[in-house]
């Protein structure tokens, strides 16, 4: 579990040069700052969060919450927090925050080769319903589709 005093919340403007340093150590093609000010500003249905530890920005997390259907666009924690159960404080901060917003299912798309995430993602709840071939365009790998159905239940189980 994470050992420092973690605080989540909303993501703003002046945390996007964190989140960027984050999405570079992260991703083979990372978001770029145009996309992350978009979100912020311009798409009603996306919700953003971050995570600090220390004052220091520790990961983040994003969805889109559309009518009942809330979709995650992203979870990501800076390599140093890994293996701290941050992943997991994103992600069930993400589905209280769909279901504030009367979101009844939550999707997400997760590489085929992120076991970790897959581990997560299922130990939560969320169920494999499907597979997008080529999904990721910079990789042309494949994307699991996943669903969890009922966000009104939540496993407070934490991963081992």
């Amino acid at each position: 579990m994470v050992k420092e005093t973690v605080r989540i919340s909303d993501m703003r403007l002046s945390d996007i040069d964190e989140v960027l340093e984050i999405e570079k150590l992260c991703f083979p093609t990372p978001w770029t700052r145009r996309a992350f000010v978009s979100e912020l500003n311009e798409n009603v249905y996306a919700h953003y969060i971050v995570a600090r530890s220390n004052g220091r920005l520790a990961g983040y997390a994003g969805m889109w919450v559309i009518l009942e259907e809330a979709h995650i666009t992203n979870i990501a924690v800076h390599p140093a927090y890994r293996r701290q159960g941050l992943g997991w404080l994103l992600l069930h901060e993400l589905m209280e925050r769909a279901r504030v917003r009367h979101a009844t299912a939550m999707t997400l798309e997760v590489r085929t080769s992120n076991l970790v995430a897959q581990t997560m993602y299922t130990r939560a709840g969320f169920q494999v319903r499907g597979l997008r071939k080529g999904y990721y365009t910079d990789t042309k790998e494949d994307a699991i589709v996943m669903w969890k159905d009922d966000l009104a239940i939540s496993t407070g189980a934490r991963p081992h």
